[in-house]
């Protein structure tokens, strides 16, 4: 490719630009043998259902031919503006007085409006001021508390005091971007309980750990929960499309009246025919009994590697214990790609390993024979130093 003076840019300079994400330094074009890669991140679950899926792009290549936009008011309506709306009109919330409540390290999005629920420091640094009443912190007394995630002690807390304005409690089923952190079980089950006696919209962000993710169709099975809120994106397309959705009952949804809320491409044709593909496959391949079961091997041989692995279905984690290792996670996936398998990590010392649903048993048991052999040579200087490795 060109830069804007028309000069010719590599692959490598496109790497060293790029920044938001901070990418393994690998440029995909095709597959082409005898080069192979096993992905083990699935595009942070955007294709749990396989890279191109052939009956999802054959979804979008026939409605991309027979219709694509049509010009409507579609009520997609988000989350956060959904649970307001609701407080005020149904539960009686003072206007202007509403409370959304979130737990620490929680991984929302990065809009404004979710960065406001977000103690991230990178996510929020340069980005104020922040949206009010929204968030994990609280105040008890003279002292300001955080929702810890997992601890229902804390929203119960939180609710005592303030449960007459909180028009929703929003929760990731598992934690993503904190590291793969799985709640104590009965930890859903708590807070939906204690949502319902506040009455509080009970709000679940299953946009990475829904759509078979984990080994059930939403994460939040597991604790048996229904929430009142269900947010989706990611795999809902397969990686083919943007598409999410915010799934809620009539008495909530339709709070948000005509002229009130939309979006230029909500409910889209082409959006819409490629997620009912995408969850045809998921129903249609028993993909989230495949996730379970390949996720029961994957913990159990990585664990008899004497590596600390935690996760649920096919979104794990491997976690360096402090000062295990001289080196970060970040140089353990560039070890990792160098012997073709391609992971990410979440912070210093854990490595997210989330393949596509439709994995090969064969090709997930040679990704872990590869991780155990890196996580042997990590320490080896002299071996990375040879493969070229800026350390």
């Amino acid at each position: 490719m060109a830069n804007q003076n028309g000069v010719h840019q590599t692959s490598a300079d496109v790497i060293r630009m790029e920044h938001d994400y901070h990418p393994l330094p690998v440029v995909f074009d095709r597959a082409v043998a005898p080069r192979e890669y096993i992905d083990m991140l699935s595009a942070y679950s955007a294709v749990n259902q396989g890279h191109c899926h052939p009956r999802i792009v054959a979804a979008l290549v026939t409605q991309a031919q027979r219709l694509t936009l049509s010009s409507r008011a579609f009520y997609n309506s988000t989350a956060l503006k959904l649970s307001r709306k609701w407080a005020y009109m149904v539960k009686g919330v003072p206007e202007g007085a509403a409370i959304i409540l979130s737990v620490q390290g929680n991984f929302h999005g990065r809009t404004l409006g979710v960065v406001s629920l977000s103690t991230d420091p990178d996510c929020r640094a340069g980005f104020g001021p922040f949206l009010a009443g929204v968030g994990p912190t609280f105040v008890d007394g003279k002292e300001t508390k955080t929702i810890r995630y997992g601890v229902a002690e804390d929203i119960e807390r939180a609710l005592e005091l303030y449960g007459k304005r909180v028009a929703a409690f929003l929760v990731e089923p598992i934690q993503g971007e904190a590291g793969i952190v799985v709640p104590p079980e009965g930890y859903l089950a708590r807070v939906a309980e204690l949502c319902k006696a506040h009455n509080v919209l009970f709000i679940c962000d299953e946009i990475q750990t829904g759509l078979c993710r984990t080994g059930k169709m939403l994460a939040c099975e597991w604790d048996g929960v229904r929430p009142d809120i269900v947010l989706l994106g990611k795999a809902l397309s397969g990686g083919l499309y943007p598409v999410s959705a915010v799934l809620a009952d009539k008495a909530v949804m339709l709070c948000i009246k005509p002229g009130e809320h939309g979006s230029t491409y909500g409910g889209n044709p082409l959006g819409c025919a490629v997620a009912i593909a995408a969850l045809d496959v998921l129903k249609d391949e028993n993909l989230a009994d495949r996730a379970q079961r390949l996720g029961e091997i994957f913990r159990t041989e990585v664990a008899a590697l004497g590596m600390t692995v935690r996760g649920r279905g096919l979104l794990n984690a491997v976690v360096f214990e402090e000062n295990a290792k001289k080196r970060s996670a970040w140089q353990f996936c560039l070890l990792l790609k160098s012997r073709g398998v391609l992971a990410k990590p979440t912070h210093v010392n854990i490595v997210r390993f989330a393949p596509p649903l439709v994995i090969e048993e064969d090709d997930m048991r040679r990704a872990i024979k590869i991780i155990g052999e890196c996580y042997e040579e990590l320490d080896k200087v002299g071996f990375l130093v040879a493969r070229g490795y800026p350390w």
